[in-house]
C-alpha cells in the first residue's frame, strides 16, 4: 500500500500518530511504502523547513517494528516548487504552501499507480484496506465530500485531505497539470482543494465515513481533525488535532484512540530522549 504525506518539519507528530493508527487498525499483511513530500521555503517563513532526515529515519524504525518491509521515503521537491509556484497567487494560501505539494505527484519519478494521499491530522478508526481497496480503475481519484463545502459550495465538493489517486488516469487526463495551471494563474479560496476539484474529469464519491471531518461514529474509517465550527459555549471555530492530546480528550472525550495515543506519547518521548542524548 502506497501512502503520501506532505509538510514541513512540524508534521512529525501528525505523521507518527496517523501511521500508528493505520498500523494498529489494519489486519492486512501487505507492507506500506510511505512517501513524505517536503521542501525548504524558509524565505517565505523561517519555520518552513523540510522535515529532518533524523525524523524520517525514526519514523521508518517505528513502522519497521510492525513489518520489516515497511519503508518511509523522503522526497524533497524544493526545486520543483520554486520552478512551478514561486510567487504564484496562492503561495500565501489559507494553510501553507505545503498543501500544494500533492499537485507535483505526476512530476515525481517512479510514483506508483495507486497512491493514498493523507493530511497529517487524520486518525484511522478502522482497517485502511476498506479505503485503499476501493476500485478506482475508471476514475482519477476517490474522495469524500467536504463537510461544509457540500452545503456552501456544491453537493459534490470534495475534501482533499483524503484522496485515493489512480495515477494512470491522472496522467491520461492531465489532472495535476491542469490544477497547477489554476494555482499559477488564479487566486482560489481553498487553493489546492479547489484546483483539484475544478480540474477533475471523473471522480468516485465515497461515503462520509471515509473522511469524517466532524464526528466519530462506529462506522467511521477515517476521522479527520480539521478545523470545525463549535456552537457552545458560543459560536466559534477551533482547530484541535490528535496530537493536542489534552484538548482532544477534554473536548471530544474519545476513548477509541487510547492505544494509539499512548504509543504516540511513548514514541515521541523516546525520540526526544534519543535526540537529547545524541546532542550531549
Amino acid at each position: 500500500m502506497n501512502l503520501l504525506f506532505s509538510g514541513n518539519d512540524k508534521v512529525f507528530d501528525g505523521i507518527l500518530s496517523c501511521l500508528l493508527s493505520i498500523l494498529k487498525r489494519t489486519d492486512a499483511k501487505e507492507s506500506f511504502c510511505v512517501y513524505v513530500l517536503t521542501m525548504d521555503v524558509s524565505h517565505i517563513k523561517p519555520e518552513y523547513l523540510p522535515i529532518g532526515d533524523d525524523k524520517i529515519a525514526y519514523l521508518e524504525n517505528v513502522v519497521r517494528e510492525y513489518n520489516l518491509d515497511n519503508r518511509i521515503i523522503k522526497v524533497d521537491v524544493t526545486d520543483i516548487y520554486n520552478k512551478e509556484f514561486s510567487n504564484c497567487p496562492n503561495e500565501q494560501c489559507y494553510c501553507s504552501p505545503y498543501t500544494l505539494l500533492r499537485l507535483f505527484m505526476d512530476l515525481i519519478p517512479d510514483m506508483p499507480d495507486k497512491v493514498l494521499y493523507l493530511d497529517v491530522d487524520i486518525m484511522f478508526n478502522r482497517d485502511i484496506s476498506l479505503l485503499y481497496n476501493q476500485d478506482i480503475t475508471d476514475y482519477e481519484y476517490a474522495a469524500a465530500r467536504d463537510h461544509y463545502g457540500k452545503y456552501l459550495l456544491n453537493p459534490n465538493y470534495i475534501n482533499a485531505g483524503v484522496l485515493l489517486f489512480n495515477m494512470v488516469q491522472c496522467r491520461k487526463t492531465g489532472l495535476f497539470e491542469k490544477a497547477r495551471q489554476l494555482i499559477k494563474t488564479k487566486k482560489l479560496m481553498f487553493a489546492d482543494q479547489s484546483a483539484i476539484y475544478r480540474s477533475t474529469t471523473r471522480k468516485k464519491m465515497l461515503p462520509q465515513k471515509f473522511n469524517d471531518q466532524k464526528f466519530l461514529h462506529k462506522s467511521t474509517v477515517v476521522r479527520h481533525f480539521s478545523k470545525r465550527l463549535f456552537w457552545l459555549p458560543y459560536p466559534h471555530t477551533d482547530n484541535i488535532k490528535q496530537w493536542h492530546v489534552g484538548k482532544m480528550y477534554s473536548v471530544f472525550k474519545y476513548t477509541e484512540f487510547d492505544d494509539v495515543i499512548y504509543e504516540y506519547i511513548y514514541l515521541k518521548r523516546r525520540y526526544e530522549n534519543e535526540k537529547r542524548i545524541k546532542s550531549n
